[in-house]
């Protein structure tokens, strides 16, 4: 039987013991091998460890990192239990490093947040608890770190979980916070429940994550979202017919064979004449396969359009309202012009308005502000040369999110999430 996969990601602020968390995950069950164990002794020696592994440098790859004992950029690692799969993003901490996280956690099913017990919530706690909430993760995982520091101390984490719940009414978009007191250092409650918080009674991080149910957000439960990334029409295919096809990945929900479609934004319907795939025909699709369909009728379809039923259908339209993540030092300005990818859909962008900006202290909006600078967080109207094909971010996240290109270099500058039509 193959084991479900769950992708969760770290957060927080720089070292609170996000790396460290992750060397332990992988330490204590059991999924490093020896000769990475043999590496990571020398590292550790080298950095003058007298002994102990330092169990960060599983996951700090690049030299830079090693060096300077810090995440720069995101890190992903495999492992396996009797009971699940896991793929881990491991995000930097450091502000200027806030748009890796923010890839880190563009596609995960849980984050947990770390806080260092001694410093409690800083700034750079709420900035990833607030994105991983936009990002539309479900469930957060408020893991209390470094108790080893504050005396194993109930009190304390008491106090923190207050003070995190103040303002975790404003994380919308989770479903459910759990808080979790332990030395990511020492292995308390990571793995192994700790004998020296005999206080906490609930599960540990990896009896959690094992445990959590991860289909909230299941692509087979939403409507039927086939953006057209290929046209397929090689000539003298079988039986002397022209072939017509049009391949993509399906992003959510089902098609089958002979059921009526419509082809956004134009609006033309017809049915699916066959679904192909490298092994042959399928009488059903479902979402995130990847496959070629074939329609009864032969109508102009190109690259970025959606293939869809037509009593599901998305929104269509122009002029959208967007949540975006800046991710470079140029600003982003009322007016600026960007290449915009959504789907497998291009267009030109104009920005015509920045509504309000994310205070990271209060996580409230503030009015109005002049421009978004790098790792701002801010609500924009804009709109497109050419109709996109859209859905609410948070009713689907392959349909509601986008890019922003800088047409000049080439680079992307921004992440978006669609909140409606404008």
């Amino acid at each position: 039987m193959t084991l479900d996969l769950l992708r969760f990601t770290t957060a927080g602020s720089v070292d609170d013991g996000k790396s460290t968390l992750i060397g332990r995950l992988l330490y204590d069950s059991k999924q490093v091998f020896e000769d990475q164990l043999e590496h990571v002794a020398q590292a550790s020696e080298r950095r003058g460890g007298e002994g102990a592994l330092d169990l960060a440098l599983l996951t700090d790859g690049l030299r830079a990192e090693r060096e300077q004992g810090i995440t720069i950029d995101v890190a992903y690692r495999y492992f396996a239990t009797a009971r699940r799969r896991f793929i881990i993003a491991d995000c930097p901490g450091h502000r200027q490093y806030t748009r890796n996280m923010v890839t880190g956690a563009s596609t995960a099913d849980v984050s947990v947040v770390l806080i260092d017990a001694r410093r409690g919530v800083l700034e750079q706690s709420r900035r990833h608890a607030f994105i991983s909430a936009l990002l539309g993760i479900p469930e957060m995982v408020v893991a209390i770190n470094k108790m080893d520091l504050v005396d194993y101390s109930q009190e304390r984490f008491e106090e923190l979980v207050e003070e995190f719940e103040g303002f975790a009414h404003r994380l919308n978009g989770v479903k459910q916070i759990s808080y979790i007191p332990m030395s990511a250092l020492d292995g308390d409650n990571v793995v192994e429940r700790s004998q020296r918080m005999p206080w906490y009674d609930g599960l540990v991080l990896l009896e959690h994550l094992e445990q959590v149910e991860v289909a909230y957000d299941h692509p087979n439960e939403k409507p039927a979202r086939f953006p057209v990334q290929w046209v397929i029409r090689p000539s003298g295919a079988a039986g002397g017919e022209d072939y017509r096809g049009y391949a993509g990945q399906l992003a959510s929900g089902g098609l089958r064979r002979g059921d009526e479609v419509a082809v956004l934004p134009g609006g033309a319907r017809t049915r699916i004449a066959a679904i192909d795939t490298y092994d042959g025909e399928l009488e059903e699709a479902m979402a995130p396969m990847s496959f070629a369909l074939r329609l009864e009728d032969e109508l102009d379809i190109s690259r970025g359009e959606l293939i869809c039923h037509p009593d599901e259908a998305p929104s269509v339209g122009r002029a959208l309202e967007a949540d975006v993540c800046w991710m470079t030092d140029e600003p982003l300005r009322t007016g600026s012009r960007y290449l915009l990818k959504q789907t497998s859909r291009n267009a030109t962008t104009v920005i015509d308005a920045i509504e309000d900006l994310v205070n990271v202290h209060t996580l409230e909006r503030a009015p109005a502000p002049q421009e978004l600078t790098l790792n701002d967080i801010g609500r924009v109207h804009l709109r497109t040369s050419v109709p996109l094909v859209f859905d609410p971010y948070a009713s689907n996240r392959r349909t509601g999110s986008f890019i922003l290109i800088d047409e000049a270099s080439n680079r992307t500058v921004g992440a978006g999430m669609i909140a409606a039509a404008a």
